[in-house]
């Protein structure tokens, strides 16, 4: 029990810095939603999933080959670090110079083929925020492995509030500025009202801040590369890399997709509808992305561990748990939660039609949740070609499948697709992870919880019309049912 309150510990302080940091962006989705209508507001939602596409090819799996490679060396942890960040550094340079080269072809091409200088510069813009955050995922990653969730969490705060900072300067405080001070405004002529690429700008300003302020970590790097530690690395971090290729695909394709699959301005409004909705499940979203910044590491060293398979068994009751509860939580709380993505007067109803899917999105989360935890088979035997077979085949059902469904359902057909494809990874894994390292996982009891969130959100939706009243005591009383039957445990847990 001292290694789960181990990682508990750890995984509380990087949610923490995680819940405030996203918390603080999320503030700025009703800014942005009142400023941009939902055609534009498409555009953001477009180009931030080509972003998180490109990411993941940037970062080359070397986050996650890196945690293993430290534990697997532990007598050349530098060699591993220098090369970590070698790959990651050569695969920026050479995206930052490619994009910078044919940054109007692309900007055509995303723009479904007319020219647009903003759209040229919104791509090169992106092309310096992915290049920034792919040099910062090694010293993240180093910072992960020494246990320093408070510099890490830290520093992720820094970058959010900068953010947020710098946008709110470029969106209302230079206006504020030029109204009620109009002879400052022959200093101002560059500046263009709701223009959405000072929002790109500002994320700039963020992830170059936070790159300095990485320095420290970067000092410690040499570029210098062990070459055949390099090769047995990339050979363990490839199928990883297209493995993150898959799972972006499954989580941002669809964004990509709705404005290329739908006609003319519908494709850009229903994006925008579909982007905004999707901000409501970000506290879902940020419960996932605690769990994985603390379980990656401490799954990998605590791999040797006798009881370690039972471990892993307990901590995915305890996830499964706290997901289903945070699911049925916000679904029954969407009638003031919607507020967040009001818009201006003359769009709320539109941003507001696009509510019922959030219980899906919330649903796909927890699968996406689980696939995280149940992932660790592949990566502590070294057979990660299973984490590319197993997201390769999520997302040709994603591709397939959104090719069918977006066409005639929009983005409630695109949601639904996102759990089916989930939903095949989730199976795919348990059943090859239970042949080839397996964990005593409490099947039966883990389906009754998302069965019964899944029913609860149904009615909350369904029968009771998003009553706020009724939803949250269906909520309190799925809480205390499970609080008691869990009572022991927890208990245990605690004392020890």
């Amino acid at each position: 029990m001292s290694a789960l309150r181990k990682f508990a510990t750890q995984t509380a302080i990087y949610g923490l810095s995680t819940i405030i940091a996203r918390l603080i962006n999320f503030v700025l989705t009703p800014l942005f939603v009142r400023q941009f209508p939902t055609t534009v507001y498409g555009v953001f939602t477009q180009l931030y999933g080509w972003a998180a596409m490109i990411n993941a090819v940037l970062a080359f799996g070397m986050e996650t080959t890196f945690f293993r490679y430290l534990e697997k060396h532990e007598g050349n942890k530098q060699k591993v670090l220098n090369n970590s960040f070698v790959v990651t550094l050569f695969t920026s340079a050479l995206f930052l110079i490619t994009v910078f080269l044919f940054s109007t072809p692309i900007a055509t091409w995303l723009n479904n083929g007319q020219q647009n200088d903003d759209y040229t510069k919104y791509v090169r813009y992106f092309a310096i925020i992915l290049t920034a955050d792919a040099l910062a995922v090694i010293p993240f990653a180093q910072l992960r492995a020494q246990g320093r969730p408070i510099r890490f969490g830290t520093l992720k705060l820094i970058n959010v509030c900068t953010l947020l900072l710098v946008n709110l300067l470029f969106l209302f405080g230079i206006p504020w500025l030029l109204r009620h001070v109009p002879a400052l405004s022959g200093y101002f002529t560059w500046y263009r009202q709701e223009w959405l690429g000072y929002v790109f700008i500002a994320n700039i300003v963020a992830s170059g801040l936070t790159l300095l302020l990485l320095t420290p970590e970067i000092r410690t790097i040499r570029l210098r590369v062990e070459r055949k530690l390099l090769v047995d690395m990339l050979s363990y971090s490839f199928p990883i890399l297209v493995a993150n290729i898959s799972f972006i695909i499954n989580e941002y394709l669809d964004k990509i997709a709705i404005p290329l699959l739908l006609p003319g301005e519908k494709g850009k409004m229903d994006n925008g509808i579909y982007g905004a909705v999707s901000k409501i499940a970000v506290f879902l979203s940020i419960a996932i992305q605690a769990f994985r910044l603390g379980a990656e590491p401490f799954f990998f060293s605590y791999a040797k561990n006798e009881n370690a398979r039972k471990v892993y068994a307990t901590i995915m009751d305890y996830f499964i748990m706290a997901t289903v509860l945070a699911m049925v939580a916000i679904s029954a709380n969407i009638e003031w939660l919607k507020y967040f993505i009001e818009g201006k007067d003359t769009e709320q109803a539109l941003y507001w039609s696009g509510l019922h899917i959030v219980p899906i999105l919330l649903l796909g989360y927890v699968l996406l949740g689980i696939y995280m935890n149940l992932s660790v088979w592949y990566k502590l035997t070294d057979q990660t070609r299973f984490g590319l077979y197993i997201s390769g085949i999520g997302a040709v059902v994603t591709l397939v499948l959104n090719l069918i469904f977006i066409p005639r359902y929009s983005y409630e057909g695109a949601v639904w697709v996102t759990v089916l494809a989930y939903g095949s990874m989730v199976i795919l894994s348990y059943v090859w992870g239970q042949r080839h390292y397996p964990i005593p996982y409490r099947v039966g009891k883990n389906l009754t919880y998302i069965v019964v969130g899944v029913v609860i959100c149904w009615l909350v939706f369904t029968v009771f019309d998003r009553h706020v009243i009724i939803g949250n005591l269906l909520f309190l009383a799925f809480a205390g049912i499970t609080f008691f039957l869990e009572r022991k445990a927890l208990f245990a847990l605690l004392k020890k």
